[in-house]
């Protein structure tokens, strides 16, 4: 298969993989065998991205909302959740190809086992330097907002001394990563649902009609044709 190129590409693109609830019930899997169908379409959405050249891919994996389900639902998620983070580890793939991978959001929520093969995939990747996985859990972009602001008091930095390269500085993702030139949402739903919300203010937007796991390489082709055709003005 000949590599496609691309005339302008996404340096860094934010996912919102939404819909596996819907697809458990479209197809009659468990909401367990949806999710994990979801998480291996984020490993090879993220196969497509490296082949074409993106380096920075953030996924919203988990939100703050989320946490208010039945818990049966949250055993359920965070079930696969463990098992997704602990996958990273073993697949060779993330090291051959020198992927960094790194949980963010308000990880203190999150039960201990999570915590900890999260702060596992990060410390073993954290010299990878090639393509880089941000995965968001427990995230809201409020929050992190808040979290940020809570931060910068703490720091007792004087309010005349405050910009955005400050404020950045401050929020989850490390501050030498781009903000995302790309949003990608699945599933036909047109809105950002708390995802990314500093970043994402000059963002190209692209919505997917398919369910996450329905999600296919060509979606992902289309979506990358369409932002050759955008003419970013970024405000001027």
């Amino acid at each position: 298969m000949a590599k496609l190129k691309f005339k302008k590409l996404p340096i860094h693109i934010g996912v919102i993989p939404d819909g596996n609830r819907r697809f458990a019930l479209k197809y009659g899997f468990s909401f367990e065998e949806a999710y994990w169908r979801g998480y291996l379409k984020v490993k090879e959405f993220a196969d497509w991205c490296r082949e074409f050249g993106v380096k920075y891919l953030t996924f919203y994996t988990l939100s703050v909302e989320n946490l208010n389900r039945s818990q049966n639902q949250l055993a359920t998620i965070f079930k696969v959740l463990e098992k997704a983070f602990d996958d990273f580890i073993k697949d060779e793939r993330v090291f051959k190809e020198k992927v960094r991978v790194m949980g963010l959001g308000r990880i203190h929520l999150l039960p201990r086992r999570i915590r900890e093969v999260i702060k596992k995939v990060e410390e073993l990747t954290k010299d990878h330097d090639r393509y880089y996985i941000f995965l968001l859990v427990a995230y809201s972009g409020r929050a992190e907002i808040i979290d940020a602001v809570k931060k910068i008091i703490s720091a007792g930095i004087n309010a005349d001394d405050i910009d955005e390269n400050v404020f950045r500085y401050f929020l989850y993702l490390p501050e030498w990563v781009p903000d995302p030139d790309l949003i990608f949402r699945s599933s036909g739903e047109m809105r950002l649902s708390n995802f990314m919300l500093w970043y994402s203010a000059y963002a190209e937007f692209y919505f997917c009609p398919k369910l996450w796991p329905e999600v296919t390489r060509d979606d992902l082709i289309a979506a990358l044709k369409d932002y050759e055709k955008r003419r970013r003005r970024f405000g001027r």
